[in-house]
Formats: structure tokens, sequence, C-alpha cells
């Protein structure tokens, strides 16, 4: 009985290695240098100036993940139900202004009203006034735009825009956090920043080789675009002239702003008086960042079952740059209470907190 016993534990345990060195998962990892992470230190000592927001509740709705204050006086935002509700900016009159039928990340108004958006699943939209969606762009040449995520109108009508990753689509890969997980534990860098331009209906790569694209904004003077790369905890610009450029080899029109940042930077959004805010919808972790040169231990890890994954904790943390870079407001919540802080959308009157996840709106009153 011991001696079956001994040759069945064994078979089970040949079964667990087989299985946890074999499965196919749907990453190919390679490994890249992480730096130390900094911590919470210099400007981002810690601090609870996002704790104890105030909230508007959103109904059914969740994951207000961009928010815009529209020329009609409106906020918009976008919802995972693939919603774009509108109400006052006190959170009353909340309507419905239009479902795509996918997932909005991003989005902004160009000249003529109409709503420019990233949506994940479509690709980029033109939503006009009277509600009607209209597909600008879901390819580039014959290569399909898998994962819209922010978007940024530019004073003459192009719009600026990122392919998240070329590599995992959220329609194919059960959603948006689903994906991007895929995409920044594999580090293949096949993100990119793409250009559409309304009077010739065509879209061109500005630049590629990002980790994870995600926010986008534009300079004061329109010639350079700010990025964040999430997968590598760093902010960029990139010259709008840029043609189809590799950032990640050296090039005179791109360069890294910030750089080693504490969390996972995720949207972009201009304010007040030069601010440009940054979200950062996770802290790092210790045990990613270990991973980093041991791509095998990547791959492993998707075969744990989810609740092992090293997903890092809640922390709620936002905070504004200027466009050379000098950090002029930082907000943190160590509690994480309001989940997965991606933005700021700022107006006089108050801060809007954008979320991914988070079934409220959170405000608090602008710095002074």
């Amino acid at each position: 009985m011991t001696k079956k016993l001994t040759r069945l534990l064994l078979a089970l345990l040949l079964v667990a290695a087989a299985y946890l060195c074999l499965w196919p998962v749907p990453i190919d990892p390679v490994s890249w240098a992480a730096a130390a992470p900094p911590g919470y230190a210099g400007p981002h000592a810690p601090n609870q100036r996002l704790a104890g927001l105030q909230t508007i509740t959103l109904g059914a709705e969740e994951g207000p993940e961009h928010i815009v204050l529209g020329r009609d006086g409106k906020l918009y935002a976008a919802m995972a139900s693939g919603n774009i509700v509108r109400m006052n900016p006190d959170g009353s009159a909340q309507e419905v202004f239009v479902n795509t039928g996918g997932r909005v990340l991003g989005f902004d108004f160009d000249a003529t009203g109409q709503l420019i958006a990233a949506d994940a699943i479509k690709g980029l939209l033109a939503i006009g006034p009277d509600r009607r969606v209209v597909v600008l762009a879901d390819r580039v040449g014959d290569d399909p735009i898998r994962y819209a995520d922010a978007v940024v109108v530019a004073g003459n009508g192009k719009v600026y825009f990122s392919d998240a990753s070329t590599r995992f689509a959220p329609a194919t890969w059960g959603g948006t956090f689903e994906a991007s997980i895929l995409d920044i534990i594999e580090q293949r860098s096949t993100g990119r920043v793409l250009e559409y331009d309304p009077t010739t209906k065509r879209t061109r790569i500005v630049a590629r080789g990002f980790s994870f694209a995600n926010g986008v904004a534009l300079s004061r003077d329109e010639q350079t675009l700010f990025v964040n790369e999430t997968g590598k905890y760093r902010v960029w610009t990139i010259a709008v002239a840029a043609n189809d450029l590799d950032v990640t080899q050296p090039s005179p029109q791109a360069r890294v702003l910030l750089d080693n940042l504490p969390g996972y930077p995720d949207n972009l959004m201009r304010g007040l008086e030069g601010r440009i805010w940054v979200g950062l919808a996770k802290p790092r972790n210790p045990t990613v960042d270990h991973m980093a040169d041991k791509p095998f231990l990547r791959k492993l890890t998707l075969r744990l079952p989810r609740a092992l994954w090293p997903v890092p904790k809640a922390y709620g943390h936002v905070f504004a740059f200027t466009e050379d870079g000098r950090i002029v407001a930082d907000l943190q919540d160590p509690s994480g209470a309001y989940p997965e802080t991606t933005a700021i959308t700022e107006t006089p009157e108050r801060l809007y907190v954008q979320s991914l996840h988070a079934r409220s709106l959170g405000w608090l009153a602008p710095p002074r």
C-alpha cells in the first residue's frame, strides 16, 4: 500500500511538473532590464492627498476610464459597458449618450463637435452630435488595429492615438485588462502610436516599439506627443513629424521624459496652467520586476491559478508634470479605496478621477 501511494504521489508530481513547464501559454516572453524600483520618494513621497474623495454614484455603470468636459458644459465618461455617459458637472441628469458596442478607453472632441473615440474593440471612431457612430480606422494598411487605447485631436484635425498592443486584442483575449496583462508580461514591445488624417482618411505609424503604448497628449505647440509606456514605467516625448520611428533605437525624435516611475502609467490628460496629469493604475510589484530577465518564470506564472498571479496591490496615485518634465503635483491614497486611478480630468471647479473599475466617479477640489 505504501509503495502504491508513493508511486501515485510521484506520478502526480511528474504531471504537475510537466504542466508547469510545458503547458502552452499565449505569451512568448523576452528578457528585459527593469531598473531598481525608486519607491515612494522625492516628488512622489507618500501622502494622503487623494484620500477621502467625494463621489458621484453611477448606477449600474462602472469603470469611468476617461472623462472629458465637453463644449456643452457636460461631462462625458466612457464606461466598461460600452456606454459613454453624459451628465452635468455635479453628476446629475445622467444619460447614455451612446453605446459603441465595444469599450472606449479614450476620446476627444474635434473642431466640429464630433467625439473621436479610441475603442479597444472597434478601432478609431467618430460619434456625431446625432449619436451616429462611424469607424474612421480599424487598420493600418493591411494590419488590424487590435487595441486602440488613447486619443488626442490636434488643431489641424489630425488624430493621434495609441494602439497598445499588436499582439493581444481585447476582443480575442477576454477583455482590455486581460489583454494588457498578457502584453506587459510578454514584453515584446509591440505597441505603437498612430496618426489618422481626416483629409486623406489615411492612417500611418508615427512611432512603434512601446511596451503597451497607452496615454497620449500634445504639447502646446502641437509639435510633440507625450506617450505613456505602461509596461516599462515611463513617459516619452515623440516628434509629431516622426514616421514609423522605432523607439527601441536612439533617435533625436524621441526621448524618455519621465523614467522608472513607481507605478504603471495609464492615461495622460492636459490640465490647467500647463499641467499634464498622469495616473498610475497600479504600483510596481517587486516580484514582477524580479522576473524581468527570467522569461521562463513569467511563462510559469501564467500556468498558475489566477489568484496566485503577482498582481500589484491597490494604491491610488495621480500626479501632474510640466512639458519639461517637472513634477508639480502628486496625490496619493495608500489605501487604494478608489481603484485603479488612471488620470485626472481637471476643470476650474473640480478634479475628476478616472478609473478602470470604480463604480462611482471620484472628485476633489483642485490644487490652489
